[in-house]
């Protein structure tokens, strides 16, 4: 049975705003957005709950959900796993969209090909110990000079920065995004579980109508 995100959203009867309304016991019922799902902490820090997956082409979220779960209602789940809030800026652009984000910042091709930042190539010592990070941002011409040890002596190390254009900086931005993490199969019921006690309302409020319905106060006022 699909899970649309929005069907389990619990509603609300808020006063009726319309311009010229009068009578104050008009209410409209609407989807409470002030409730909103989210993983449990335990399942978040847990790797073994989720697999890799990187985004393909002009996958959307309902795409990967059709293919992982053969359900493309579950996008949300989808969106949960990785914290995306706004799938605008936080999920890769379409070839087209990107295309034209690329046009509209940089105008030229030259524009493109120019150097955005170096980057650092890394540096161990002759133990395998880092002593700079690869793709450290660093500046033009970047060296470093560091006791080695093993060696019992100082090496300086240069010739270790790598250009990085303006196109390869939004490409490298664009491939971060690919590259999320699902949610098992074998774990969606848990999160459906969690889902139905959030959106649930619990009675003893004086707003409780049901479980699925609450009902706000109206403190508009009038004026003569």
């Amino acid at each position: 049975m699909p899970r649309s995100y929005f069907r389990q959203i619990p509603n609300l009867q808020y006063p009726n705003r319309a311009p010229g309304e009068k009578t104050i016991s008009n209410y409209t019922e609407v989807k409470n957005l002030f409730k909103r799902a989210k993983l449990r902490e335990d399942i978040y820090a847990n790797l073994a709950y989720f697999t890799k997956y990187q985004i393909i082409g002009d996958e959307r979220p309902d795409n990967v959900a059709e293919k992982i779960y053969d359900d493309p209602t579950l996008d949300w789940i989808v969106l949960l796993a990785n914290n995306i809030t706004n799938v605008q800026t936080e999920w890769p652009s379409t070839e087209n969209a990107y295309h034209n984000f690329l046009i509209d910042k940089y105008v030229t091709e030259e524009k493109l090909h120019e150097i955005h930042h170096y980057e650092c190539t890394g540096v161990k010592n002759s133990s395998g110990s880092v002593i700079v990070e690869d793709g450290l941002h660093v500046s033009v011409g970047f060296a470093v000079t560091y006791f080695d040890t093993k060696l019992s002596s100082s090496v300086s190390a240069t010739n270790i920065t790598s250009a990085v254009t303006n196109l390869e900086y939004e490409n490298n931005i664009q491939d971060n995004k690919r590259n999320i993490f699902l949610l098992k199969r074998e774990y969606l019921n848990v999160v459906f579980n969690d889902l139905d006690n959030i959106m649930e309302y619990k009675k003893g409020s004086t707003q409780f109508v049901s479980e699925t319905l609450k009902k706000t106060d109206n403190i508009r006022l009038y004026s003569n």
